[in-house]
């Protein structure tokens, strides 16, 4: 991802699988009323009539923030404009999670690199405290899948509510061709911006969400057949993006899994 404008983050949850994907959109809700700084916020601020919020990075701190309410099934939208210029060593996170031992969390890291050169986006997905599910991309959409597989013994995230984080930090020892690449402080504060958070979601209640939530009905919107898979021109589009900009894939390590590969990867992803 080369680009500096403004581009929606989607996260999607339906009882049949789960969806990330980059967009362009224009979505509208206000950050007074939906989100927090829960850390580092003494340097980021929200502005605009609570429409638009910046989180900074600087030598003191990075920032971050959560949304006040947790959610279950549905789609988590914001319109996010990465640090642009020399990023090397940042790294933007927007995810989702639950909290404890055997949380669940779905993410999307964005991580930075030296000036010109295009941002790798890192997914992951845990799964009742377990992760080890990374993807690398550069670029396009959608960007991922993971099927609902849960009745054949495939774990999937859908019995715990997820709280709406993101953050700016400073992962140099990381995050930049493997810590190569150091943050350059002169051209600190590094600053991303966020526009229009938007969760059409289904709101975490406690354990009973978990059947209100997946109940079929046109208000649970993610019920809908449609939501089952991709529809075949999406599913063009995600074998393109595999095919062409698919940078690491679990399912494809052998090595790091001793050839005990985790189930799903014998299963179709989208």
């Amino acid at each position: 991802m080369a680009s500096f404008s403004y581009s929606s983050i989607l996260v999607a949850l339906s009882v049949f699988a789960l969806a990330l994907a980059l967009r362009p959109a224009s979505v509208d809700a206000n950050f007074y009323e939906s989100i927090y700084f829960n850390w580092g916020g003494q340097q980021s601020a929200i502005s605009g009539n609570g429409e638009d919020l910046n989180l900074v990075l600087d030598k003191t701190s990075g920032s971050g923030i959560q949304s006040y309410q947790a959610f279950l099934f549905g789609s988590i939208e914001m319109l996010v404009k990465l640090v642009p210029g020399n990023s090397a060593g940042t790294v933007t996170a927007y995810y989702v999670s639950s909290t404890g031992d055997r949380h669940d969390e779905i993410d999307f890291e964005f991580l930075g690199n030296v000036s010109g050169q295009p941002y790798i986006i890192h997914t992951n997905v845990f799964v009742q405290g377990n992760g080890s599910r990374e993807q690398w991309y550069v670029d396009s959409v959608p960007i991922r899948v993971y099927r609902n597989y849960e009745s054949q013994g495939v774990p999937f995230p859908n019995k715990q509510g997820m709280t709406v984080y993101s953050s700016l930090w400073n992962a140099d020892n990381w995050a930049t061709r493997g810590g190569l690449e150091k943050i350059d402080w002169n051209s600190a504060p590094f600053v991303a911006k966020y526009r229009d958070f938007r969760a059409r979601a289904c709101r975490w209640n406690g354990p009973s969400s978990i059947n209100q939530c997946a109940v079929n009905s046109p208000a649970n919107w993610w019920t809908s057949p449609e939501y089952k898979q991709l529809s075949y021109a999406k599913q063009g589009q995600m074998k393109w993006v595999r095919d062409n900009y698919m940078m690491y894939d679990y399912c494809r390590d052998y090595k790091r899994f001793n050839g005990n590969m985790p189930p799903e990867c014998f299963k179709p992803q989208f």
